[in-house]
């Protein structure tokens, strides 16, 4: 995940604005009475407590107290005036603060099921995602930090670079030149004096066009496995010396991402039923041939920065297995408190999935992600090891997202 956009840069000439124009056209509780409904087009709306989930962990409140810890160490770097907007209602940082602190205080009591849900009808605000049809359903699925073997220099073994930042690549915010643009970004280079979209992957990869404008942290052996952490956005890469890299996203070239599985699955090559990230690398494996113009059907193209730890999510704070949740930060409040109904999947020494199981979880919103849009997605980091792997590759469910605010006194 990690799809984050740095060092804005503004463009020589005096192009911008038909370039703007261009891009703009493509672009006590128990006694409340039940709340009415919230507009049409809604992103979340505001629970009743008759209408609060009843809450359990499945992990019993592991790694949650790291979770919290780190999304109230990146709320903490906050301006004070910072406000978070839940349905309608405003809260400052420091009441996100004081909602993060007052729910730790409480799970380090070890609480009875009956007892956290009475903690929080007490003294919690519940709102739930509307989806993106209204009708309160979120997709869940799933991400992990893939482990590659490589080398910090390039051989026969391994020729494919994982690249730094380009020197030329340009990143425009749009906010500065009209406040109708607020979130709105543009990402190209400069080609006599105008602003040009960046290089797409068969651009990068096949044509060799980045060449000489950044350099490779290092080197891996296999396309297909430097593709899947373009797409995860962050992983660790074993080196031949012993050394373990750090690589996390930092920027993309700007293009649109498109879904190799929509596209096997478009062109009749695997069904939707059987369709995940294990079925997309066995078919580019018993089909070399396809390889090439499959991955290039995808023009996004990510470029890394290394880390001293990782993987870190889109707040610069590192992730926490199983409790870090990327959603689309433009409309969801980030670093707060969420809980999430979905499945899990049981699987057995060899790997191989059993059953899917019921998942509810307390979880931190500490990442986003490229192909994570509107209120009716949401991705669940995994961690790393071959079950993140296979819970990643092969998570697709239905289930409800709801974030949790302290009340207001």
């Amino acid at each position: 995940m990690f799809r984050r956009l740095h060092h804005v840069t503004k463009s020589s000439g005096g192009t911008l604005p038909s370039l703007l124009l261009f891009f703009l056209i493509l672009q006590s509780c128990s006694h409340q009475p039940p709340l009415g409904p919230e507009p049409q087009g809604a992103i979340m709306r505001k629970l009743s407590p008759y209408d609060y989930p009843f809450f359990s962990d499945d992990m019993g409140f592991d790694g949650l107290t790291h979770a919290i810890g780190r999304s109230l160490h990146y709320l903490g770097k906050l301006p004070e005036n910072r406000s978070f907007t839940f349905a309608g209602d405003a809260y400052s940082r420091n009441h996100i603060i004081e909602s993060l602190e007052k729910f730790l205080a409480f799970i380090s009591t070890d609480p009875t099921q009956t007892e956290l849900n009475t903690f929080l009808a007490s003294h919690y605000q519940i709102y739930q995602s509307r989806g993106n049809n209204n009708d309160d359903t979120v997709l869940f699925t799933g991400y992990y930090e893939p482990i590659l073997s490589g080398s910090l220099t390039q051989s026969d073994r391994y020729p494919y670079p994982i690249y730094a930042y380009p020197e030329d690549l340009v990143s425009v915010d749009l906010s500065m030149f009209s406040p109708e643009f607020e979130k709105d970004r543009i990402v190209g280079r400069v080609s006599s004096q105008r602003l040009v979209p960046y290089f797409d992957r068969k651009d990068i990869d096949i044509n060799g066009l980045l060449a000489g404008k950044a350099t490779p942290i290092a080197w891996v052996s296999d396309p297909v496995d430097l593709f899947f952490l373009h797409i995860q956005g962050s992983g660790k890469i074993c080196t031949e010396s012993g050394q373990t890299v750090h690589v996390h996203y930092h920027a993309s070239n700007g293009r649109p991402y498109k879904s190799i599985g929509k596209v096997l699955i478009e062109s009749g090559k695997l069904s939707r039923e059987e369709m995940s990230m294990q079925a997309i690398r066995d078919y580019l494996k018993t089909h070399p041939e396809e390889q090439e113009n499959i991955l290039n059907s995808n023009p996004s193209y990510v470029f890394f920065k290394t880390e001293e730890d990782g993987p870190i999510g889109c707040l610069e704070e590192k992730l926490t297995t199983g409790r870090s949740l990327a959603v689309d930060r433009r409309i969801f409040p980030m670093a707060g408190l969420s809980y999430i109904q979905t499945k899990k999947p049981l699987v057995d020494g060899n790997g191989t999935i059993q059953r899917w199981e019921e998942c509810t979880r307390f979880v931190l919103n500490q990442d986003t992600g490229g192909a994570i849009r509107g209120p009716g997605r949401a991705d669940l980091f995994w961690g790393n090891g071959p079950y993140a792997e296979t819970a990643a590759g092969y998570m697709k469910h239905a289930g409800n997202l709801f974030f949790i605010v302290l009340k207001k006194r």
